[in-house]
């Protein structure tokens, strides 16, 4: 489940980033790549689980709370990071 998840994620965000006519300033391709990331991770995982004979996707409720907390952490970093280039960014138009 938070395979399907974070694709999802992945996915809305990379609408965002590509219909975004500020795309560059919002920086949302970062949050793309943060997504896509997870999801190759997520799929790497799921064949793993292939070869172990387990299903590819799991469905629990565990690994959905899971899904959910990678996109809020994501959601979180990129907020961060964000603020961290907004004030670096004020601190040099004082300088």
């Amino acid at each position: 489940m938070c395979l399907i998840i974070t694709e999802l994620a992945a996915l809305i965000s990379f609408a965002v980033w590509f219909f975004d006519s500020k795309s560059k300033e919002h920086k949302t391709g970062m949050l793309v790549l943060m997504y896509l990331g997870a999801s190759v991770m997520w799929s790497v995982d799921g064949f793993f689980a292939l070869s172990k004979g387990e299903p590819f996707f799991d469905l629990s409720l565990n690994d959905a709370l899971l899904g959910i907390l990678v996109v809020v952490c994501g959601i979180v970093l990129y907020s961060l990071l964000m603020l961290f280039a907004k004030v670096k960014s004020r601190h040099k138009a004082h300088s």
